[in-house]
């Protein structure tokens, strides 16, 4: 008799528990759903920043080492469409995909010298996010100095 007891008592769950259980999941699901679209958004933005930043000392390093002129510029005249990094040769060093869901502002190009240094003053690229949901818009600045020298930082739009 106590052997039966036990396999009915380990069978499982019922049907109750089980609805019990998916209701809870759906309503944690349903309250993390815009936090987490919000977080890939603010990644995105990040991704970006860092993306710009690492082109551009790229850029910078690759006129150093080579002692020519290097181009930064914006495919079709729109950072967000991705950019380009030429040498004075024509030589392709690196392009960089498009970014679908951020906006990004910055001057018409960036040119190295030979000496890393910016040939024109300086600049600054604004991108920008929007979070979604009344959420508001997130931006990040990368801004570079006389010195060729890059600087990514969160500001207020």
């Amino acid at each position: 008799m106590r052997a039966l007891h036990l396999r009915r008592a380990s069978r499982g769950f019922t049907a109750v528990e089980l609805m019990i259980v998916v209701v809870i999941v759906a309503i944690l699901t349903a309250m993390a759903g815009p936090w987490m679209g919000h977080m890939v958004r603010a990644q995105r933005l990040r991704t970006a920043s860092f993306d710009m930043n690492t082109s551009l000392q790229l850029a910078r390093s690759e006129a150093i080492k080579r002692n020519v002129a290097v181009t930064i510029a914006p495919n079709s005249g729109n950072w967000a469409a991705g950019w380009v990094i030429q040498d004075a040769n024509g030589t392709v060093l690196k392009r960089q995909e498009a970014f679908d869901t951020l906006g990004i502002v910055g001057p018409t190009s960036v040119v190295y010298t030979g000496s890393g240094r910016v040939s024109f003053g300086t600049g600054q690229f604004v991108i920008t996010a929007d979070l979604g949901s009344g959420q508001g818009v997130k931006c990040r600045y990368v801004t570079v100095d006389l010195s060729g020298r890059a600087v990514s930082k969160e500001a207020p739009c």
